[in-house]
């Protein structure tokens, strides 16, 4: 979501090297797609969240979107838009945990789906973190809403521990929570996106008008890291197998 979509596509569409696609209709939303492969999508800020700064805001899956919905509310956390149709889509609604972390649930409409890109693959969301206003709490919040498991923790001193998760019985981590760094001033989502080289990838970011803040870093297992901030003000990430 952010306020200026024309720019911050193009500025994406450089950086990651996703293919843009419009919708077409009276809505004004562009796919980003990975190989023809819908990745996400860019829309303008709804008039409704104005105070909301550009940002980037995950779907999670639901087999069943009311009870979920449901559960969430029993559990302490907020809905700020009830379960909605999407035509030819799915339902949808756009939530927050119990420590104010934005996200939204998508339960599709058809069940023939495609296989799911391998999380390494270039333009795929290679790795997830929630900066959480607790990390503990949001990790069993998760956890009794959808399952997910901690496969591991690292210690991080003062900033608590660093939760990896698994979303199914696979035990592979594909997320971690964590506390809230000191200079994040809201809890919320962040999301690395895969792209094959660090340097060049950063230079993308770069003459696009964005900010690196941090990186690159090399982090356990071999791959590269940047934290990065867009043209618009949106928070995101990068990740990297070569430098």
């Amino acid at each position: 979501m952010t306020s200026d979509p024309k720019a911050a596509t193009a500025f994406y569409a450089d950086v990651v090297g996703w293919t843009p696609q419009g919708i077409g209709g009276d809505r004004d939303y562009t796919v980003l797609n990975v190989a023809e492969r819908g990745i996400g999508g860019v829309m303008v800020l709804p008039p409704d969240a104005k105070t909301q700064p550009p940002c980037w805001v995950g779907y999670i899956h639901s087999a069943d979107i009311d009870a979920d919905v449901q559960r969430l509310k029993d559990g302490g956390g907020a809905v700020h838009v009830p379960p909605a149709e999407i035509p030819q889509v799915g339902r949808f609604a756009v939530l927050a945990d119990p420590g104010g972390a934005m996200f939204m649930m998508l339960q599709p409409s058809t069940t023939g789906e495609m296989p799911p890109l391998g999380n390494e693959t270039a333009g795929n969301v290679g790795w997830r973190e929630l900066y959480a206003a607790d990390g503990e709490k949001a990790a069993d919040f998760y956890a009794g809403l959808f399952g997910w498991k901690q496969v591991d923790a690292m210690d991080m001193g003062a900033m608590g521990k660093y939760r990896l998760c698994s979303m199914d019985d696979t035990g592979l981590a594909i997320g971690a929570i964590m506390n809230k760094p000191e200079q994040v001033t809201t809890p919320c989502w962040q999301f690395y996106f895969n792209v094959p080289a660090m340097d060049s990838a950063v230079n993308r970011v770069k003459r696009g008008g964005g900010k690196v803040l941090m990186g690159p870093h090399q982090v356990p297992g071999g791959n590269w890291i940047v934290n990065a901030v867009d043209p618009q003000g949106a928070y995101f990430a990068l990740l990297a197998p070569f430098r």
